[in-house]
């Protein structure tokens, strides 16, 4: 039996939407296939030169970092009993660009370890895995498997987080899932909610509560794929209630190799880039992500172009990216990107951060 769970994961959808493969070709590899119960593995490494000439403050770094996505190994589980089946999956995140600040003390985080019931009604997923809100706006990103907008100094890149989309935070979750309904899925659960007003007698009496709407179609040579999603939360304490409200969405439309996609979010009480416990307020913030590519034998080019307004953190921020990935074969990729960031205090208008971004790396999975 094929295992399907590694199809169903997060890193998964990442993958085959940024490289164009087929589920199949990134299905993992199978260590273990005994009647109704299979164990595979997966991996992604990566890593990029990076040259960044830091406007405002007239200086210019390399490095040697990992791109967007953090190098990954993932373990998937699968058994069949009855009209059942049960399946898991674990996966491990490790940066390398802690290397001289903690030389032997690499960072790993588990963004996914979670369980899951599949049947005829459809998939319930119990555990820790992305969230859904933001979550289809992330993983169909041209630059996925890039660089993207610089973050901390000795941290990750950012990607197009804050530059067009929020981070779909891996939570724990009890998410339910419907079958393929002709093109049209459906999933929503509930989640761990953020402690947006900390202080005395702070609570959240109810879940956070997210959901995602796909569909997939094919108008004659045109493939289209469209998405809305959202997140709901309310958290208060003993002076200040904070109701958090946002909505992601997005179109992409490919054929003959030229692919367009836009998408976009709009948000109240909700932090743009990440949800993490901390002190909100009900503020607005929105953006937009704007799209094209066009590939031509191995050969991937990308141009892309994001904005972000926060009131909430009074702040406005654009990217954009000029990307080439080259497919050595269906395991290794080479990309090579350009990107221009820039943030601006939203009240004051004066510049935060303005750098120029040259990102050459390299990309292997399995």
């Amino acid at each position: 039996m094929k295992n399907n769970n590694f199809r169903k994961s997060g890193l998964a959808v990442a993958l085959i939407a940024a490289t164009g493969l087929s589920a199949t070709a990134n299905a993992a590899v199978e260590v273990y296939s005994n009647e109704d119960t299979s164990f595979s593995v997966d991996g992604y490494f990566n890593a990029f030169y990076v040259n960044r000439d830091d406007k405002l403050a007239d200086t210019q770094s390399s490095d040697v970092k990992m791109g967007f996505l953090p190098n990954t190994i993932g373990f998937n589980f699968s058994k069949k009993v009855g009209d059942l089946t049960m399946g898991g999956r674990s996966s491990f995140w490790s940066t390398i660009n802690d290397s001289l600040q903690s030389p032997t003390d690499t960072a790993i985080d588990v963004r996914q370890l979670y369980g899951t019931v599949d049947g005829s009604f459809g998939q319930v997923l119990i555990g820790k895995d992305f969230g859904l809100y933001s979550r289809s706006n992330i993983f169909l990103d041209e630059i996925l498997m890039g660089f993207g907008s610089p973050g901390a100094p000795t941290g990750v890149s950012f990607g197009n987080i804050r530059t067009g989309y929020p981070y779909p935070n891996p939570s724990a979750q009890i998410t339910y899932r419907t079958p393929d309904m002709g093109g049209l899925k459906v999933a929503a659960g509930i989640f761990e909610p953020a402690n947006t007003t900390p202080g005395a007698q702070s609570e959240q009496s109810a879940p956070r509560f997210e959901a995602e709407v796909t569909y997939n179609a094919n108008l004659g040579d045109v493939a289209l794929t469209g998405w809305v999603n959202g997140r709901s939360q309310s958290s208060e304490n003993a002076t200040t209630t904070v109701d958090s409200t946002g909505v992601g969405y997005g179109v992409r439309a490919s054929v003959a190799g030229l692919s367009l996609t836009a998408s976009g979010f709009t948000s109240k009480g909700d932090n743009p880039v990440l949800i993490v416990d901390g002190a909100l307020t009900e503020d607005d913030a929105d953006g937009y992500l704007v799209q094209g590519s066009y590939t031509f034998g191995a050969n991937r080019l990308v141009l892309s172009y994001g904005e972000t307004d926060a009131e909430i953190l009074d702040l406005e921020t654009e990217n954009t990216t000029v990307g080439f990935f080259h497919d050595v074969n269906s395991n290794l990729k080479l990309v090579a990107e350009y990107n221009m960031y820039e943030s601006t205090v939203r009240s004051s208008g004066a510049a935060a951060e303005e750098a120029d971004t040259l990102a050459l790396g390299a990309v292997i999975l399995f």
